[in-house]
């Protein structure tokens, strides 16, 4: 993947949910596009969107209207099976709850990831990966053994474990203490920058989105600030027509 390369890339995106008080609209005709290696702190008050742009992102949220391209797939419309091959190869999630199974052990948790996608060295590859995170001394322990920051530092690893080109956060230090959080931080951009992935980050937290090249600030289902150095990855005329305009359309 080139450093100038648009990863993801949204158009006129809007996602609005039923509610017993009728249509309720989330995202409202958001366009942007994202290079390759950059790092996006996405940020805003609760209920501003931000997690449903995830969500939309990610696959795991299909958008009312407009294109969602993420890596080359086009996510609006692509069947279940489309997009579960697409969580488990071309992106990494690492969101605020962990997420781990707790029947299985640290090191099942990241392979059985790996083994679904049909990697043959999958328990291989986990033991690399948390080796990296720092848990090389915990590979068979259970969640319940495991402190919060360990657990997120497996969720980690399960996220990078594939080589993802894009890596998504969701308030990934929102349940754990300022020092772990930091800590968890660091090691995130850290992994991203060594495996040269694409960043993007939702965050409530100003100073966290500041550790980002560029960063994108919602309300109320709007982008109404989208700020970052682009000469370090590039410019390309659709991506910076998406930054000059308020509100991304």
């Amino acid at each position: 993947m080139t450093q100038n390369e648009t990863v993801i890339k949204l158009e006129n995106v809007s996602l609005t949910l039923e509610s017993g008080a009728g249509p309720v609209n989330i995202l409202k005709s958001l366009s942007f596009s994202v290079l390759a290696g950059e790092t996006v702190g996405i940020v805003g008050p609760s209920g501003s969107g931000k997690s449903s742009l995830m969500s939309l992102m990610t696959g795991l949220e299909q958008a009312t209207s407009g294109a969602v391209t993420v890596d080359g797939l086009r996510l609006d419309g692509a069947d279940e099976d489309a997009l579960a091959r697409h969580r488990l190869k071309g992106i990494g999630i690492v969101m605020q709850a962990f997420h781990l199974i707790p029947t299985m052990t640290a090191i099942e948790n990241v392979a059985v990831p790996l083994e679904l996608a049909g990697m043959r060295d999958a328990f291989d590859r986990a033991e690399e990966e948390l080796k990296l995170v720092g848990l090389d001394h915990r590979l068979d322990h259970y969640p319940t053994q495991l402190s919060g920051g360990e657990q997120q530092r497996v969720a980690l690893a399960r996220a990078l474990a594939p080589e993802p080109a894009i890596l998504f956060g969701d308030e990934p230090t929102g349940n754990l203490d300022t020092q772990t959080g930091r800590g968890i931080i660091d090691l995130i951009f850290d992994l991203a920058e060594r495996r040269k992935s694409t960043l993007v980050l939702i965050t409530h937290d100003p100073k966290l989105a500041d550790r980002c090249a560029r960063v994108i600030s919602m309300a109320d289902g709007n982008i109404v600030d989208d700020t970052g150095d682009t000469r370090s990855v590039g410019t390309t005329p659709d991506n910076l027509l998406a930054r000059t305009k308020p509100g991304g359309a």
